[in-house]
């Protein structure tokens, strides 16, 4: 078979399976299988990089960076519907259209929480993606709509030019699994799955938007060439054969039963993957719709019915104390069964302990209850009135629930956190933290394989680690002798790592690689930074005094003593070893704007706080350098107007040497 053939077949084989595992979700080949397949082509794409086309499944992963995104003029506006929020609302809608259109039927279908975004294809090729944007002026993000699996690339039809418009989402379950992972690695939690969504297809790096595996629901046909339809329904039902995900819909003609399925819709809005926010009625006749036409900012033919917050009352039993993976204590109140949104509710987030003191939230009170975002359950309100005698005022406690340990407020927030150095609540989150690449790090002990150790008791801290024996580790799953043997080696090349890679994988709040050097060059040793006062501490430059009270207060617990004493005795290095942090940009700020072609956005602001210098987000009278790539904008212009100095790549990488 000739290699042309041979990629065609592999492209057509792993569209169809991906098809009917994201779209249909009926996988009928393995993973292994499918992976198999995917490396054998992309062995082939890179032997013959020519016959790479658009529809390939490798195009998935995400390519290069953007600067920015560019302006696409919607062929078909993208309108925006009118809001109702009971159910008169709708009555008095249907009513109104029944006087005008008295046969006509909806088209009652769930409003998915997320992004609007209209795809386009030409001759049944994936040709073009944007976003919402004002409805007749989106952005184009096309890379990122390609990293979504669910997207078709090619379409069975080759219509001359399609364009179908979706709502972007990220599911719960991946929701909920990437804010796992990113407390694991002390990241920011996002806020919800929308919010998420949104962010995600916006990132100016495809490889991230293909890191959050967001999904998307076809819910309009926008047009169509060369194709009729008379009805929305039968529309849908053609997307669906050309491979979309559509979303589902009944068509109703009856008020009554419009209202009805829109409260069934509303009670069983945990059964879809997505979150909705409320349900959409519109009329199904296309000719229907052109009659009524649209005001200057919405259709008559459609609305939007939106759920509220469903409350309900509940009796407050107990507050819980958990302690997450950064140390974080969250209260949690555990509260009389109540059924909201679909589901039973038996807790409910307290937030921190500025929460509980200004809602005065006790033991025993009556509470209102509802979702935030239809997701979180989280208390509105106390019914003062039904409070019984003798409740008092809740405090979190002094002492970590899970180690012992003291707590503390951070200086600059409202967090409480366990200070505790060997806390089992923290533990797979520090020991992430300590061998990860600008730590300790360590090659092959990622949060999987870590995890592994921490549930099979071989590993409970940091000193742990140089304990390990080869065979220890060849008995995880994924984990042969070679690969065990691997981590072994580089668990012992790190013993000899320079001071600062120890300092900044301690985890001390605030103390990053950057302070880390500031400290391992100026004290040269442990003992000697351990021996500091915060006077002196806060006597060297970039070191606060927030900083140099998380410093001292690590350094004096036990449980951080205990741990030092045990790393030191494995043979960890302790001492400065060379003069590790370059100055030459100290008091310098920089500002990049445009892409540069040999450098990520983030790989070059590394490099100027490796130089002790800033990176800043906007040009100002006390910006130092502007370093401007190709398809620089406004920040260059500004640069120019200041009579700021302007460096090409070039000359900034010369500077850097």
């Amino acid at each position: 078979m000739k290699y042309q053939e041979e990629m065609k077949q592999l492209r057509d084989e792993l569209n169809a399976h991906s098809y009917r595992y994201y779209v249909e979700d009926s996988p009928t080949i393995s993973d292994f299988e499918y992976d198999r397949m995917l490396r054998r082509l992309e062995d082939l794409e890179k032997e013959h990089p020519e016959e790479i086309t658009p529809d390939s499944p490798t195009q998935r992963v995400g390519g290069i960076a953007l600067s920015t995104f560019a302006a696409v003029e919607h062929a078909v506006p993208l309108e925006s519907l009118q809001d109702v929020f009971n159910a008169d609302e709708v009555r008095e809608f249907l009513n109104h259209l029944h006087e005008i259109l008295p046969q006509a039927t909806y088209s009652v279908e769930p409003k998915v929480d997320g992004l609007s975004v209209a795809l386009e294809y030409r001759d049944g090729v994936f040709f073009r993606g944007a976003t919402r944007g004002d409805g007749r002026v989106g952005e184009d993000v096309t890379e990122n709509l390609r990293t979504i699996r669910s997207i078709p690339m090619v379409l069975p039809d080759k219509l001359p030019r399609l364009i179908v418009r979706g709502e972007v989402y990220m599911s719960r379950q991946v929701f909920e699994e990437i804010n796992a992972q990113r407390e694991i690695e002390g990241k920011p939690l996002m806020a919800n799955p929308r919010n998420a969504a949104a962010g995600s297809l916006r990132q100016q790096d495809p490889k991230i938007a293909a890191q959050r595996r967001l999904d998307i629901a076809i819910f309009n046909l926008q047009l169509a060439e060369g194709k009729i339809f008379t009805t929305h329904t039968e529309a849908i039902d053609y997307l669906a054969t050309q491979h979309f995900k559509v979303i589902p819909h009944r068509c109703l003609r009856d008020p009554e039963d419009i209202v009805q399925e829109i409260m069934r819709l509303g009670d069983e809005r945990m059964v879809f993957p997505y979150d909705i926010d409320g349900a959409v009625i519109k009329i199904d006749t296309l000719s229907d719709r052109d009659v009524l036409g649209s005001t200057s900012k919405n259709p008559r033919w459609a609305i939007a019915y939106k759920y509220p917050p469903e409350k309900k009352p509940s009796v407050l039993q107990d507050i819980v104390v958990q302690v997450g993976r950064t140390g974080v204590l969250t209260p949690k109140a555990m509260l009389a069964p109540v059924r909201l949104a679909g589901t039973t509710v038996t807790f409910a987030t307290l937030h921190n302990q500025d929460f509980i003191t200004e809602k005065d939230i006790r033991i025993g009170d009556t509470v209102i209850v509802q979702k935030a975002g239809e997701i979180i359950p989280e208390i509105v309100e106390v019914v003062r009135e039904k409070r019984p005698a003798g409740t008092v005022p809740y405090r979190l406690p002094d002492r970590c629930p899970v180690c012992g340990a003291p707590v503390s407020r951070d200086l600059d927030g409202v967090a409480i956190r366990c200070t505790g150095a060997e806390c089992p609540a923290q533990r797979l989150r520090n020991l992430t933290h300590f061998a990860s690449r600008n730590a300790m790090d360590i090659d092959g002990l990622g949060p999987a394989v870590l995890n592994q150790l921490v549930e099979s008791g071989l590993v409970r801290t940091a000193a742990d680690l140089y304990t390990l024996q080869a065979q220890d580790i060849a008995q995880l799953d994924r984990m042969g002798e070679k690969s065990a043997q691997n981590a072994v080696d580089a668990i012992a090349a790190s013993r000899d790592n320079d001071l600062w890679r120890l300092i900044n994988a301690l985890g001390i709040r605030q103390v990053g690689d950057k302070a880390a050097k500031i400290l391992a060059s100026h004290f040269r040793t442990f003992d000697a930074l351990a021996q500091a006062s915060e006077e002196e501490l806060t006597a060297i430059d970039d070191i606060g005094g927030i900083t140099a009270s998380y410093i001292r207060s690590w350094i004096n617990d036990p449980q951080s003593q205990d741990l030092m004493a045990r790393l030191k005795a494995a043979g960890v290095n302790m001492a400065c070893k060379e003069e590790i942090f370059d100055k030459r940009f100290t008091g310098m700020s920089f500002v990049l704007t445009g892409a540069l072609e040999s450098l990520t956005r983030e790989k070059a602001e590394e490099m100027i706080g490796q130089r002790g210098g800033k990176a800043a987000g906007s040009v100002s009278k006390r910006t130092t350098y502007v370093v401007a790539g190709e398809s620089a904008g406004s920040k260059l212009r500004k640069a120019q107007e200041l009579g700021i100095p302007v460096l090409s790549e070039d000359e900034f990488l010369a500077m850097m040497e």
